[in-house]
């Protein structure tokens, strides 16, 4: 029996064990992000405590002190975003908690898959709803009236459809990037 103890301890200390149980936390996270709009914050803080559980466990003080540098990284990598309106308070918490379990530089290799991610399913969704060419000319516009260092032009005339949409569910943009990351480390 401890033999079978000292390998489990064995393979949740290595990079598989490292990601499984992260990966499954943010799968769960993003069905219900895509079924509710909604990231629980229960999820995130039961996902932060034993993902700094984990690394004391397992890894020591170093690996609590890691833990928390993932915390505060991804927390700070989507804090901007929230403040400007980019996304929820439940997606910086959900990456917050995630860096607990990965520490600072898979947070960082996560926070730049999921942002591939997320920009491949807002293409998508734009695409879907008919407005992606609406979106690019309006980027278009601003982009040249930035580089001419000109006022912003007028507004866009009658024939422009509106380009408001709801937001897409950013849980799964994390849950795609914690794939890909799964799939790259292990």
């Amino acid at each position: 029996m401890s033999e079978l103890m000292t390998d489990a301890a064995r393979w949740l200390s290595s990079s598989q064990g490292n990601l499984a149980f992260p990966l499954l936390l943010i799968l769960w996270i993003a069905w219900g992000d895509l079924k509710t709009h909604r990231i629980p914050n229960y999820l995130t803080l039961a996902a932060a405590l034993s993902g700094l559980s984990y690394q004391l466990a397992f890894h020591g003080w170093s690996g609590l002190g890691a833990g928390l540098l993932g915390l505060v990284l991804g927390f700070t990598f989507l804090i901007v975003p929230y403040i400007l309106g980019g996304m929820g308070a439940g997606d910086v918490k959900a990456l917050a908690a995630l860096g607990t379990w990965l520490g600072p530089w898979l947070t960082f290799l996560l926070f730049c898959y999921m942002g591939i991610a997320g920009g491949l399913f807002a293409l998508g969704v734009l695409w879907w709803k008919g407005l992606l060419r609406a979106w690019l000319q309006r980027g278009w516009v601003w982009l040249l009236n930035w580089i001419l260092n000109r006022p912003y032009g007028a507004a866009p005339g009658a024939s422009t459809p509106p380009l408001t949409t709801q937001g897409i569910p950013y849980g799964a943009a994390m849950a795609a990037g914690m794939v890909v990351l799964f799939w790259k480390v292990v």
